[in-house]
C-alpha cells in the first residue's frame, strides 16, 4: 500500500478512482475529465494497492471573499474506501497527509459530512457550523430573456465555462472564486437542464422552478450584478418565493433561515479569526 496524490493524468489510477467513486457515491468523474475541467485544483489523496485506488480524500483548492477580503481555503471532499479496507483507519491517516502539507498555507479548512460521519471530524478539530438560507417574495413577474443551454453543446459549455472560470463572487459578503471547474460539476451531472444564458447581463444563471418556488442556485458573471433584480426576471404571475442557495451581497427584506440539508458544514481554522462567518450561505455550486 502506497500513497499517491494529484495522479489525473495517471489513465490507470484515475480510472481506478472513478470506479471508487462510482461504486461509493453513483457518481463517475469521467465526463469532468475529458472534458478539461479536473485542473491542479482538485488533488485526491489516495492509498494505492497495487494498481487499485483502495482509499481517497480528495483537496479543492477554494478562494474566498469574506467581507471584501480575500482567504484561502481547502474543501476536502470525495472521502470513500473500498468495502473490503474498512476501519482500518485509512481515511483518518489520509487526512492528517492532507493536513500536514496544507495547515500553513490556508486560513481555513472545511468541509460537508453526511449524518453517518459527524462525529469524525471532531476529532481533528473540525466544528459543526450552521447555514442561512435566504428566500425572497419577488414583487413583480419578470420578463426573462434567456437562452437554455445545452450541456451536450461543445458551444454552450465553452460559453458556461469562460464565465464561470472569470466570474466574480456572487456577494463580496461571502462568495467563491477560481471555482469554474466546481460549478462545470453540476452543470454536467446535477442540474445540466437547468442553466440559462442571459445575454443582456453576460450571465450564466441556474435555477429550477417548482410551482411557486424558484430555486436559485447560481448567478455567474464576469461584472458585478444585481442578483435580486435578476432574480426577479426570473419571476413569472405564480411565482411566490425565490430561494437563494448562495449568500446574495443584500439581504435587507429577506427572510432567513436555518438551512436544513443533508450534510452539515464543518469547519477548521487555521488562522486566528479565520473561518466561515455565521449567518451565510455556501454556495452550493462549489460544494464538493
Amino acid at each position: 500500500m502506497r500513497l499517491c496524490k494529484g495522479y489525473k493524468d495517471d489513465k490507470q489510477l484515475r480510472g481506478s478512482f472513478n470506479q471508487l467513486a462510482e461504486d461509493t457515491f453513483g457518481i463517475h468523474f469521467g465526463q469532468w475529465h475529458e472534458r478539461g475541467y479536473w485542473t491542479e485544483k482538485y488533488v485526491p489523496f489516495s492509498f494505492i494497492e497495487g494498481d487499485r485506488v483502495i482509499a481517497n480524500v480528495s483537496v479543492n483548492l477554494i478562494d474566498f471573499t469574506i467581507e471584501g477580503e480575500e482567504k484561502k481555503a481547502i474543501q476536502i471532499g470525495t472521502v470513500m474506501t473500498h468495502p473490503n479496507y474498512r476501519n482500518r483507519g485509512l481515511s483518518t491517516d489520509l487526512l492528517k497527509s492532507v493536513l500536514a502539507q496544507y495547515r500553513s498555507h490556508v486560513d481555513f479548512v472545511y468541509l460537508f459530512a453526511n449524518q453517518n460521519v459527524l462525529e469524525f471530524y471532531p476529532k481533528f478539530g473540525f466544528q459543526a457550523q450552521q447555514e442561512t438560507l435566504f428566500s425572497m417574495v419577488p414583487g413583480t413577474a419578470g420578463k426573462m430573456k434567456a437562452r437554455k443551454l445545452d450541456m451536450e453543446e461543445e458551444a454552450d459549455r465553452d460559453l458556461a465555462y469562460g464565465i464561470a472560470r472569470d466570474r466574480l463572487p456572487v456577494s463580496n459578503r461571502f462568495g467563491t472564486k477560481n471555482t469554474g471547474e466546481l460549478f462545470m460539476f453540476y452543470a454536467l451531472y446535477a442540474f445540466p437542464d437547468n442553466l440559462y444564458y442571459l445575454e443582456e447581463d453576460d450571465a450564466v444563471v441556474m435555477f429550477q422552478r417548482d410551482g411557486e418556488r424558484i430555486d436559485l442556485f447560481d448567478v455567474v458573471s464576469r461584472d458585478n450584478v444585481d442578483v435580486r433584480k435578476i432574480a426577479e426576471k426570473l419571476a413569472d404571475d405564480d411565482t411566490r418565493q425565490i430561494v437563494f442557495h448562495f449568500t446574495p451581497e443584500e439581504t435587507e427584506g429577506m427572510r432567513a433561515d436555518v438551512f436544513h440539508g443533508d450534510e452539515v458544514l464543518f469547519v477548521l481554522p487555521m488562522r486566528s479569526g479565520a473561518g466561515i462567518p455565521d449567518g451565510v450561505k455556501h454556495p452550493l455550486t462549489a460544494q464538493a
